[in-house]
């Protein structure tokens, strides 16, 4: 053996981490403060939050696995998410204080026991603010709402990536609905991420604005990102576009916890493509639900108005019966009476009761005012007419 292999100093690996361990300790004694990305994280049942931290710069340069443990998290994630709006996620910029710690069977790690909000919130947030307030301030938040959908929207510009899967799932929801419903959309296709996007955007959107008497409201689609993929829907200038445009502009960008500044300035937002797709099917679901409830309403009222009036009509035919009966039987006791006067006027049956009847020129008369002695009369009687000569006219007085 040689002197220079005599003189080497062999290590167990376990002896050679547990120096490294040691110098690290040492050289980290109290905790930290740590600037970096979130690049994978796990909230384990335990109530432990695992994550993996990274730095890049053009490429990934370091990285690291961190824990909170529960006892920390329980406080840290509310604090965080109440001032950031935000739960920790993929993308996301931290500042954290963290405790350096090296194990020799699990390596380098970081133990965090704080983290800054206003560090995460960051310039981009802090100008995502600005925006919203100046907004506001120039009263553009409503502006887009103030319009009119159609009570049944059916044509649809959309502006969407054609290659999203957003974008994919948006067209089979809304176009193999279980109802059948028939829309009508065209794609105006834009980048949807990155510094060119909301220039792209807006390009699309004076496309659209060229032939607005052919839809009824303008869809913005994007599907889920990371947090810096949709910071473009934070943009103060298609804000203002979307505020102002002349269609209801209804939007579906990101994941259910995503908003951004158009959402806000949209006439309605949901929070992914596909959702958006079942609202508009909702909308023509419900209308048709009032329809078919109002014509069955009016079916009803027919029906009940046809009750209506045949029951008044019978009641009228039976009011005409009646009346018709009643008025037969007053005419034919009219004729009854008529026809015992006409019996009663009868001369026959004067005759019969032992009566004449006198007869001047052959005509009835009952005074002897218009006689003339030497005149001739007829004596009628019962069984026989006599010719009778007037000699002399005695007055009854």
């Amino acid at each position: 053996m040689s002197a220079t292999e005599e003189n080497r100093r062999i290590l167990g690996l376990r002896e050679l981490l547990g120096k490294v361990k040691e110098h690290i300790e040492e050289g980290f004694p109290e905790p930290v403060w740590v600037r970096a990305e979130i690049s994978e994280v796990k909230n384990h049942p335990s109530g432990h939050c695992y994550l993996t931290l990274t730095e890049s710069d053009g490429g990934l340069t370091a990285k690291v696995s961190a824990v909170i443990w529960a006892s920390s998290y329980r406080m840290l994630r509310p604090f965080f998410v109440s001032e950031t709006g935000e739960e920790l996620q993929v993308g996301m910029n931290l500042l954290v204080r963290a405790q350096v710690q090296f194990s020799e069977l699990y390596s380098f790690s970081l133990v965090i026991t704080d983290i800054d909000p206003s560090f995460t919130i960051g310039e981009l947030e802090r100008q995502r603010r600005r925006t919203i307030a100046r907004l506001t301030e120039e009263g553009m938040m409503d502006m887009n709402s103030t319009l009119s959908l159609p009570m049944v929207p059916l044509r649809f510009a959309v502006i969407s990536a054609d290659t999203a899967a957003g974008y994919r799932d948006f067209m089979h929801h809304l176009h193999d609905n279980e109802y059948g419903f028939r829309f009508h959309t065209e794609l105006f296709p834009a980048a949807m991420q990155g510094s060119e996007a909301p220039a792209r955007i807006m390009e699309a959107m004076d496309a659209v604005a060229g032939r607005l008497d052919e839809f009824d409201a303008l869809l913005i689609l994007r599907g889920g990102g990371g947090a810096m993929d949709l910071v473009c829907f934070d943009d103060y200038d298609l804000a203002v576009n979307v505020a102002q445009f002349p269609l209801p502009v209804l939007t579906g960008i990101g994941h259910d916890h995503d908003y951004h500044v158009i959402d806000m300035v949209a006439y309605a937002n949901v929070k992914t493509p596909t959702a958006l797709a079942d609202y508009l099917v909702d909308l023509i679901a419900e209308e048709d639900l009032q329809v078919e409830n109002l014509a069955s309403r009016l079916h009803l009222a027919v029906r009940g108005k046809a009750s209506s009036e045949e029951a008044r009509f019978d009641n009228f035919m039976l009011r005409i019966d009646a009346a018709c009966r009643r008025r037969f039987a007053d005419e034919l006791a009219a004729l009854d009476r008529l026809e015992l006067r006409a019996q009663a006027a009868d001369p026959a049956k004067t005759l019969e009761k032992g009566y004449s009847i006198v007869l001047k020129n052959g005509r009835r008369v009952d005074s002897a005012a218009s006689f003339v002695p030497g005149e001739s009369l007829t004596l009628m009687m019962r069984d026989a007419l006599v010719e009778v000569t007037v000699n002399e006219i005695k007055n009854n007085k």
